[in-house]
């Protein structure tokens, strides 16, 4: 078996756990927002992100990189936190936290996609870009909820991403 970098077996193992905690914030995310479109298309994106939770492990398993102990209790307690936070502080947050979460997302499927080829492991090439596209796929989804609230603009200032900001370059 081809030895993985580190830097690869952590963003797997990060991955793996974050999945989780994003399932869960769209769980709160899905039950505090009002209109029955949001709360579709919210379980959708929650219902995408343990499809990739499912997908990260069996990469994981075909290399024999361990679950996280340390990820899996962080983010469990990131992910509850962030659900149960949904139901106090309104609509715009949760969007625009969900919108900028998945913004940086879509970057580690396609760092680890170089990492594999650095190996010359391609095998993993079209899970990975999918679900970097996927990723930019829910961005894009939030980012369309809040473009024009009137918040949007301090938020984009201070936390670096918005209209005019994003965290990664896929268009």
């Amino acid at each position: 078996m081809i030895p993985l970098q580190a830097e690869l077996k952590n963003l797997l193992q990060l991955a793996y756990s974050a999945e989780r905690a994003a399932s869960f914030a769209y769980q709160g995310h899905a039950g505090a927002v009002k209109e029955p479109e949001d709360k579709k298309r919210i379980k959708e994106i929650e219902d995408d992100e343990w499809i990739h939770r499912a997908d990260v492990l069996k990469i994981m398993q075909e290399y024999e990189i361990p679950i996280s102990t340390w990820y899996e209790v962080k983010y469990f307690i990131i992910g509850k936190i962030i659900c149960y936070s949904c139901y106090v502080i309104g609509w715009f947050m949760p969007m625009y936290f969900a919108g900028r979460l998945e913004s940086g997302n879509v970057n580690e499927y396609f760092i680890m996609k170089d990492y594999f080829n650095q190996l010359n492991i391609t095998k993993h090439d079209a899970i990975l870009a999918e679900m970097g596209m996927k990723e930019k796929e829910h961005e894009v989804y939030f980012l369309s909820k809040i473009k024009t609230h009137k918040w949007l603009p301090f938020f984009e200032k201070v936390f670096s991403w918005g209209n005019n900001k994003s965290l990664n370059s896929i268009k």
